[in-house]
């Protein structure tokens, strides 16, 4: 299998990991569309992005190409995501979300906050792949597609929100529980059932 190194680290060209390698790599066009005001050129771009983080998934378990490395890389390729997609938000659509900007932010910091804690408990970027963050993922990128294609719609961003602080909540519960970090966790239920099968 051909593979690629950056950083010292070894990448398998599988599909996949070529999907998140391209995440990475067209973050700073995407950052470079928010500057220059491109406002439709940047959403273009971010959904792309959002669709190939939708198929990596995907084929990785489909055609059993999951790897440490690619879910790592995965996750990295998330946060630029999350950066520009955010940002894009504040520099396009603030205006449009209003007088709820505040539990937009909320949602930032939430964000920072499960991003942030891993680095300073593993020192390492978390890829939990928890099913309530890649469910909160869909309605996430659904609420992106609708505030720049078609206007924003109040109930269904409350709805993005507490989703997606179930799954924020999830993530930090089980930062608290596990010693090292770990991959593909999928959720609470499982990391609990491991631990005492662990202990027994």
């Amino acid at each position: 299998m051909s593979e690629i190194t950056l950083l010292n680290i070894k990448i398998p060209l599988t599909i996949p990991n070529i999907l998140s390698l391209y995440r990475l790599l067209i973050f700073p066009v995407i950052a470079l569309m928010i500057i220059l005001k491109q406002e439709m050129a940047f959403a273009i771009l971010l959904v792309i992005s959002l669709n190939t983080d939708v198929w990596d998934g995907w084929i990785a378990r489909r055609f059993n190409q999951k790897t440490q490395i690619g879910a790592r890389l995965d996750s990295l390729a998330d946060i630029g995501v999350y950066i520009t997609a955010l940002s894009g938000i504040i520099v396009f659509k603030m205006d449009e979300i209003g007088a709820d900007a505040w539990l937009f932010y909320l949602f930032v910091v939430c964000y920072v906050i499960v991003i942030v804690s891993p680095l300073i408990k593993f020192g390492e970027i978390q890829s939990f792949h928890l099913y309530s963050i890649k469910i909160a993922g869909y309605f996430q990128g659904l609420f992106f597609i609708m505030l720049f294609f078609f206007g924003y719609k109040p109930i269904y961003f409350y709805f993005m929100v507490n989703i997606s602080l179930i799954g924020f909540i999830e993530s930090l519960v089980i930062q608290l529980l596990i010693t090292h970090m770990r991959s593909d966790l999928k959720g609470i239920f499982w990391v609990l059932k491991d631990l005492r099968e662990n202990h027994e």
